[in-house]
C-alpha cells in the first residue's frame, strides 16, 4: 500500500496568455485530496481519469497491463469539485505518485505534469515553486523562488464549472487583447517570490483576475475590488475557468471577520454562499 496527497487551488496567481501561449501559475492551499493505492479489485466508485492515471503509471514503468488490473484506489478529498479549486488535477496527480510509490518508483515533477496533461489540462499545484505551467502541454514549466505567506478568504459559490465546457467557448481575441498586461503579471509575480513581498503578488493577481472578467465574469467582481482597496488587502485572485474568488491578505494585519460582514452586507452569501479561511501552501505531491 502507497498513500500520496496534492493540494487544491484557491484558483490561479495569473492565467492567460503569456510568453507566446496559454500558461498558469496555480495558488495552493491547504485543502488537499489523498490517494491510496493498495493491491485489490478495482472499486466500481473509482473515478476513471484516477484509474486512467493509475494505468498509464504502471505502463509508464513498463509492467503489464495485469499489474495494472490487481491495484485498487481509495479517495479522500476535502476539496469540491467543478468550481476551479483543482480538484481533478489533485485527483490524478496524488494517484500518479501513490501508484509509482506502490511500485517502488518515482517520478519527477516534468515527468509528473506529462502524464498528467495526457489525461487533462492541468494546474500548476503539481510543482513545490511556483511555476509558470503550460497547462495544456507542459511544454513551459518555469519555477520562481517560494512565494511570500499569504492568507485566503476564499468564496465559494454555487455555480459549477466544467473546463471543457469553458474551453469550448471562443476566447482567443480576449486572450490576445490582455497579453500584455499577463506579461507584466508574471513579472510582478516573479518579483514578488523574489522579494518575499505579498503586496506584490496581489497586485499580480488582481491584474490577471481583472483581464478574466472579460472571458468569465465573477460576480459582484468591482465590489469585492473595492473592499480590496477599503481594507487595505494585497489583492484579489480567481479561478479564471472557475467561480471561486478569493481575497489575499493576512490574518494578522487585517480583519477578516469585519470583511466577511461587508461582504455579506453587499448581498455576497447569495453569491458566494460557502466562505473559507485557508492559507496559501507550497505545491507539489506528498
Amino acid at each position: 500500500m502507497a498513500e500520496a496527497r496534492c493540494p487544491a487551488s484557491c484558483g490561479e496567481f495569473i492565467q492567460g496568455w503569456i510568453g507566446g501561449s496559454e500558461k498558469l501559475v496555480s495558488c495552493p492551499i491547504d485543502w488537499f485530496s489523498t490517494v491510496e493505492v493498495r493491491e485489490g479489485v478495482p472499486s466500481g466508485e473509482e473515478r476513471p481519469r484516477m484509474r486512467q492515471m493509475l494505468e498509464q503509471v504502471v505502463a509508464h514503468f513498463g509492467y503489464s497491463v495485469t499489474v495494472a488490473n490487481s491495484l485498487s484506489i481509495a479517495l479522500d478529498s476535502t476539496i469540491p469539485v467543478g468550481k476551479g479549486l483543482a480538484s481533478s488535477t489533485a485527483d490524478i496527480a496524488a494517484t500518479a505518485v501513490a501508484t509509482a510509490r506502490h511500485l517502488g518508483e518515482t517520478l519527477s515533477e516534468s515527468i509528473l505534469a506529462a502524464l498528467c496533461v495526457n489525461i487533462e489540462p492541468t494546474d500548476s499545484t503539481i510543482f513545490v515553486l511556483p511555476t509558470l505551467f503550460s497547462h495544456l502541454n507542459a511544454r513551459t514549466q518555469f519555477s520562481c523562488q517560494a512565494a511570500p505567506a499569504v492568507d485566503i478568504l476564499l468564496l465559494e459559490s454555487d455555480t459549477t464549472i466544467l473546463t471543457e465546457d469553458y474551453r469550448r467557448h471562443q476566447r482567443e481575441s480576449a486572450l490576445f487583447s490582455h497579453a500584455a498586461a499577463l506579461d507584466e503579471a508574471w513579472h510582478r509575480l516573479q518579483q514578488s517570490c523574489r522579494m518575499q513581498d505579498p503586496r506584490l503578488l496581489g497586485e499580480a493577481a488582481t491584474q490577471s483576475a481583472v483581464a478574466s472578467q472579460t472571458l468569465l465574469a465573477k460576480p459582484l467582481f468591482s465590489q469585492l475590488l473595492a473592499l480590496v482597496e477599503e481594507f487595505d488587502l494585497y489583492g484579489l485572485n480567481v479561478a479564471h475557468s472557475g467561480s471561486v474568488v478569493g481575497l489575499m491578505l493576512d490574518v494578522r494585519k487585517h480583519d477578516a471577520e469585519k470583511l466577511l460582514w461587508q461582504i455579506n452586507r453587499l448581498d455576497g452569501d447569495s453569491h458566494y454562499p460557502r466562505q473559507h479561511l485557508v492559507k496559501m501552501v507550497a505545491g507539489g505531491v506528498r
